[in-house]
């Protein structure tokens, strides 16, 4: 698909029944997902990049307008970083999870309900779409609880619990507000803060964790998870088009899924464990990565389904 306003922009030897080919050779993917809930959760990185804003907005737009219900959920750890950074509030990380305190979860909220949520809203707004920024908070849409976190000593092999502050989980989802929403024609944009019912505490949730949960409450034809790789890759580095939820767990077990992919993929299964179609892994920076995912045969990225 195009970047920008014009078609011929980023193709600039395509005749005008080239243009039209593409168009045709789309349609049974655009009939295939007619009236279909996808859920698609953007990483912060790809957000502190103007350019990526754009095309990410134009493309969901174009997703809505073919009759697709895109649900968004984004991230913002850069930007969250950048924040406190410049407040002279130093980042604590356990295990790849943010320290959260009292004030450090007030500065959270900002960024990603006042700034980074924003800031994908007005993007879609001002090339013609109808987006609304929520937050789990909205309608109590997601309640969290706190998460405990175990770590265990390497020499003892005792459990230490390390508490890590205003930092949630997905407890309970109410999906009726996202109902209401996509069927009146609106975008939702979510931003991963919500409140624990108990306390009416404030907690952060890992963005994949809480896009996957709404996922799953909804039953989304599609989860769609951006990332900054290509996918799950195999022994010799060569991307994995499609897993089963078995091949996936071996492949985990096996190493071949380490480090960071490791949540990815664990995210990706529990939200078809909920009734998700399908969960996809994608990199969200390559261009038109959505587009080509719905729009052409064998779609971008690795599918477990």
């Amino acid at each position: 698909m195009a970047q920008g306003a014009s078609f011929s922009s980023p193709f600039p030897l395509f005749t005008s029944h080239d243009k039209a080919r593409v168009l045709s050779e789309a349609l049974p993917f655009m009939q295939r997902y007619t009236d279909k809930t996808v859920v698609i959760k953007c990483g912060g990185h790809a957000m502190g990049e103007h350019s990526l804003i754009q095309d990410f907005a134009r493309d969901i737009v174009l997703l809505k307008q073919s009759g697709i219900r895109p649900v968004i959920v984004h991230g913002g750890g850069p930007q969250i970083s950048a924040m406190l950074a410049k407040l002279n509030i130093k980042s604590k990380f356990q295990d790849g999870l943010r320290l959260t305190d009292k004030e450090t979860i007030e500065i959270v909220e900002m960024v990603l309900v006042g700034n980074v949520n924003k800031q994908i809203v007005s993007a879609i707004n001002a090339i013609g779409g109808r987006a609304i920024g929520l937050s789990g908070k909205d309608a109590n849409m997601l309640t969290a609880r706190k998460i405990t976190h175990k770590v265990e000593n390497s020499g003892s092999h005792v459990e230490k619990i390390i508490d890590l502050g205003f930092v949630g989980e997905p407890e309970h989802v109410d999906c009726h507000i996202l109902d209401v929403v996509s069927t009146s024609g609106l975008i939702p944009v979510l931003a991963p803060i919500a409140t624990a019912p108990s306390t009416n505490e404030t907690y952060n949730i890992n963005a994949d964790t809480f896009a996957g949960a709404i996922a799953g409450a909804l039953r989304a034809e599609r989860f769609l998870l951006l990332t900054d790789t290509y996918g799950v890759l195999d022994e010799e580095q060569n991307l994995i088009k499609e897993l089963s939820p078995e091949r996936a767990r071996k492949l985990i077990r096996d190493g071949t899924i380490s480090g960071g992919m490791i949540p990815k993929v664990e995210t990706c299964l529990e939200a078809i464990d909920r009734g998700v179609c399908g969960s996809v892994i994608l990199n969200g920076r390559a261009p038109h990565a959505t587009l080509l995912e719905f729009y052409t045969e064998h779609g971008e990225g690795t599918i477990i389904r």
